[in-house]
């Protein structure tokens, strides 16, 4: 049994990055991806390209094996980081070690790219829009298997294996699932051939092409990846912000005037934009797919994800957004009114003293 595991890593790092301004990373002039894909599939219609640039291989290596990087980076302020690392294995449950890729020099793998997307980001700080403190990744592992013994017929092999490819991707104990664990972890499969079968359940994959080329499902994977690190990030800030705007509001309700407002009412109209316009690019990046079998193997990945839900939620968060702008939009409007008022009342006393001293 020979393959590979790829460890995805997605880092979300700023608004928008100016990929046209990227010139170099890690002494690498960056190129937009290319996927060959060997399906059926309209010609005219586009594929997203991010930029791509593969680094040296990691000076210490994982099980003896080198560890190969690649990165790519996306124009919605995303860098995904992914390590590849080949294996050559006798069954199944030998890949179980694999969930906890060490270094064997002691680094955790996860460090190591969280310290190459750090590096990446000094490297392309000019082409960075509003870059933010580098959070926790959005990891995901994709066990890829390109010879699988004797056996030419991957769907067939699988329903052999099952219990064991379950084991694997939730990484439980030989015999430790139910049936209906296992049926639910078998549950989102996808195959274009006899040669071709993709599983994919919520922390890991497998991902099996007899022909030996996994980069098109891989790519899939990681866009679906990159959209929950997306949702996620976009979720929490959302929920920070608004608490802290209904905190200001309510100690800003004792005040009257017009300025006590002004700001909270620009940074709200401000964060709605920016989310706005960050929802809709993350949902784009998938609105083509050329290749519908990857359009399968995408929706798989987004049911599996959640990613509906977490876009419901942000948009949700968007709806109480424009709730509160519209409570403070009237509270100011409000303020102005009575502001306005009170002016006309002092004019007029105003006018009457003088009328009564001029007569006097």
């Amino acid at each position: 049994m020979k393959g590979e595991v790829v460890y995805l890593y997605a880092f979300d790092v700023a608004n928008e990055i100016h990929t046209h301004m990227v010139k170099d990373i890690f002494a690498d002039k960056p190129v937009p991806i290319e996927i060959r894909t060997d399906h059926t599939l309209p010609k005219d219609v586009p594929l997203y390209k991010p930029l791509s640039v593969a680094p040296a291989a990691l000076a210490a290596p994982l099980a003896k094996q080198n560890v190969r990087p690649l990165i790519h980076i996306y124009e919605i302020g995303v860098i995904s980081i992914s390590m590849r690392v080949p294996f050559e294995v006798k069954s199944l449950s030998d890949l179980l070690p694999y969930h906890k890729p060490v270094l064997e020099n002691g680094q955790k793998l996860e460090q190591v790219a969280r310290d190459m997307c750090i590096e990446t980001c000094k490297n392309m700080q000019e082409a960075m829009v509003q870059s933010s403190v580098i959070p926790e990744p959005e990891a995901y592992t994709v066990f890829c298997l390109t010879d699988i013994g004797r056996t030419r017929n991957v769907n067939n092999w699988i329903a052999d294996n099952r219990n064991s490819v379950a084991e694997l991707l939730t990484e439980s104990k030989a015999g430790a699932l139910s049936d209906m664990q296992v049926d639910e972890v078998l549950r989102i499969t996808r195959s274009y051939s006899k040669n071709d079968a993709t599983v994919i359940d919520w922390d890991a994959a497998l991902v099996i092409d007899l022909a030996g080329y996994v980069d098109d499902v891989l790519y899939v994977l990681e866009l679906a990846n990159l959209q929950l690190e997306e949702y996620r990030v976009m979720d929490q800030r959302l929920d920070l912000y608004m608490n802290r705007a209904y905190e200001d509001i309510k100690i800003d309700k004792r005040r009257l005037f017009v300025g006590a407002y002004s700001s909270i009412l620009r940074n709200l109209r401000m964060l709605r934009m920016d989310v706005t316009k960050l929802n809709d690019e993350v949902t784009h990046i998938t609105k083509f797919f050329g290749d519908w079998y990857l359009a399968r193997v995408y929706l798989g990945a987004r049911e599996r994800f959640y990613i509906n839900q977490w876009r419901n939620s942000v948009e949700e968060r968007l709806k109480q957004l424009d709730d509160l702008y519209n409570v403070v939009h009237t509270e100011v409007t409000n303020n102005r009114m009575v502001l306005l008022e009170v002016l006309i009342v002092l004019f007029f006393l105003i006018d009457l003293i003088g009328i009564f001293f001029i007569k006097g």
